[in-house]
C-alpha cells in the first residue's frame, strides 16, 4: 500500500484539513489479495484462488481459480508456473480444472518472448502437464495465423485428447461456473 499512496495519493485514505471537516473525496475500500494458493477471496459471490505465477524472474503475477459447478483457471503474463499453482490447477494435483485460459504470447520462439511469456509451444506443454478438459488461448501476439493456428491445435486436440483452440475477440464461452 505505501507504493501506491507514494504514486496515487488520491487513491488512498485522507484526513480532511483543519478547519476543512466537509470535504469530502472518493474512497477505495482497497481489499489485498495475496499470493498464496492457500488464501481464497470473494468477489461479487464467487470465491477466487489467486494462482502465483512468475512473469519473468523476479516478478509474481496472479492468475485466478474460480468456479463452484466448473473449475476455470485464468493465467496470462506467464514465463514459469510455481509447483504450488500447478499442483492448484493439475489434473495430478488438486484436481483438473474444466477450462484452463493461459496465454501463448508466440509462436514457437518466433518474435521474441522476452523471457516474461510463454510461447506457444511452452504452452501446450504446459495443458499436457495440467491436463484440463479444455484449454483457451490468449495473448497472442500477430505472427499468429488464427485458421492456421487452430488446424494445428485441432490436430493436437485430438492427438493429446485435451481440446484446445486460440481464443478471439467476441468469443463467448458458455459453462456453468
Amino acid at each position: 500500500m505505501d507504493s501506491i499512496a507514494r504514486r496515487f495519493p488520491y487513491l488512498v485514505e485522507q484526513r480532511p484539513e483543519d478547519g476543512d471537516e466537509d470535504a469530502q473525496a472518493a474512497k477505495i475500500d482497497w481489499k489485498i489479495v495475496q499470493d498464496d494458493v492457500e488464501k481464497p477471496f470473494v468477489a461479487s459471490a464467487l470465491e477466487f484462488v489467486p494462482l502465483p505465477v512468475m512473469h519473468g524472474e523476479g516478478y509474481i503475477c496472479l492468475g485466478f481459480l474460480f468456479g463452484r459447478r466448473a473449475r476455470v483457471a485464468y493465467l496470462s503474463d506467464v514465463s514459469r508456473f510455481l509447483p504450488k499453482t500447478k499442483h492448484a490447477i493439475s489434473k495430478s494435483g488438486a484436481g483438473q480444472v474444466d477450462l484452463l485460459i493461459l496465454e501463448a504470447n508466440s509462436l514457437h520462439g518466433v518474435g521474441d518472448s522476452f523471457s516474461t511469456h510463454l510461447t506457444l509451444s511452452e504452452s501446450l506443454d504446459a495443458i499436457k502437464r495440467i491436463h484440463p478438459k479444455r484449454a483457451l488461448l490468449i495473448g497472442m501476439r500477430h505472427f499468429f495465423e488464427h485458421e492456421r493456428e487452430n488446424q494445428m491445435l485441432a490436430e493436437w486436440s485430438i492427438r493429446e485428447e485435451i481440446p484446445t483452440q486460440l481464443a478471439h475477440d467476441g468469443l463467448r464461452v458458455f459453462i456453468d461456473i
